[in-house]
């Protein structure tokens, strides 16, 4: 059996899949300041030199190993070393899921069952965490009537995956109960919402990432268009409280077996992230445009099991978090990616709408 779980993480060995990314190397630098020895393993596909730079990471770090979650023998010795993992790996885009699902299978489905068994064959592992979304809700209840959605999504409602992202997180949180189930071994599911912050570079086609691409925009004197007029919302939750709540989720005994919401409780429209970003640049144009049709109309979290569980609650509310990242971005032009700069407005409309998958 495992150590028993407790608050001090000094010393402790955390295995971070993923652990190359955007909330990957939030998590690690969390950990590093509470004593702990992360690892990160990570295929350095999502992003390139530029941008794992402004991560703090890259071929060269120490702490990185570069290799593939499906590298059975690569993921069961990492796994057989560790105190604790955290399995953030993932193809993440919604886009990117629907014009290669094959890459999504194989990232999602395959590599997070390779995981899985590496940790119920490993006793030593205290607590697996898996990074699922809050995408596995959809549009909210598909029996609701679309007048009468409510405005949060609970851990316990009916889901409704739109894409093929969410139906791959969706897949991942039932293989988790069941696999590490039959284990006995402890894990956590996790269902972030829109998590932002410095750090986030967008990626092609993709239209959720709405801190980063209107401020990026925005910098780049380019129009912010307004899927769906901005009148969906979204939970931002910053990428640092979701370090922090991770970092609480590993040793939280009340955590054991959960399913937990990531958010503020706070709901915002994205209309309301275009306006405070236009304040910061004036002669921003904001201009309405289609929706698309797999992007989520949204809610926000029901965070009272949350709360309960982890006694924790975010400390970033929304307009000093697009603050803080609008002067990074102001201050770290480079992270700005080259096909952004390259693209007009019929483009960026036009990418919206995924390619038949070949």
């Amino acid at each position: 059996m495992p150590a028993p779980l407790h608050d001090d993480l000094t010393g402790a060995r955390v295995l971070i899949t993923g652990g190359a990314g955007f909330i990957g190397t939030a998590l690690r630098a969390t950990l590093t300041r509470a004593g702990a020895h992360p690892a990160l393993l990570d295929d350095l596909s999502a992003y390139g030199p530029t941008t794992l730079t402004l991560l703090g990471t890259g071929p060269t770090d120490l702490a990185l190993t570069v290799g593939d979650i499906n590298d059975e023998p690569l993921v069961r010795r990492m796994v057989a070393e560790a105190d604790y993992v955290v399995h953030a790996a993932a193809h993440s885009s919604v886009h990117g899921c629907t014009t290669d699902p094959h890459k999504a299978v194989r990232s999602n489905l395959t590599g997070t069952d390779t995981v899985l068994r590496a940790v119920a064959a490993a006793p030593n592992v205290r607590r697996f965490v898996l990074l699922s979304t809050a995408q596995v809700y959809g549009h909210g209840d598909p029996h609701t009537p679309r007048g009468e959605q409510a405005g949060y999504f609970t851990e316990t409602q009916p889901l409704n995956p739109l894409n093929i992202y969410a139906n791959s997180k969706l897949w991942a949180e039932g293989h988790t109960r069941h696999l590490l189930g039959l284990a006995e071994r402890d894990y956590t599911i996790l269902r972030p919402f829109s998590v932002y912050g410095p750090g986030q570079v967008p990626k092609p086609g993709a239209a959720s990432w709405v801190v980063a691409q209107l401020t990026m925009y925005a910098a780049l004197d380019q129009q912010l268009l307004l899927n769906n007029g901005g009148r969906q919302v979204r939970d931002f939750i910053h990428r640092d409280d979701v370090a922090d709540a991770l970092r609480i989720c590993l040793t939280s005994p009340a955590a054991a077996g959960q399913t937990l919401n990531l958010g503020t409780g706070a709901q915002t429209a994205v209309r309301e992230v275009a306006e405070h970003v236009a304040g910061h640049f004036p002669g921003a144009r904001i201009v309405d445009a289609p929706r698309v049709a797999q992007d989520p109309l949204g809610a926000c979290a029901d965070t009272t099991r949350m709360r309960a569980v982890l006694d924790w609650q975010p400390a970033i509310g929304v307009a000093d978090g697009i603050d803080g990242y609008v002067d990074w971005v102001r201050t770290t032009p480079n992270a700005i990616p080259d096909w952004m700069r390259a693209e007009t407005s019929t483009s960026r409309i036009a990418a919206w709408s995924a390619p038949a998958p070949q």
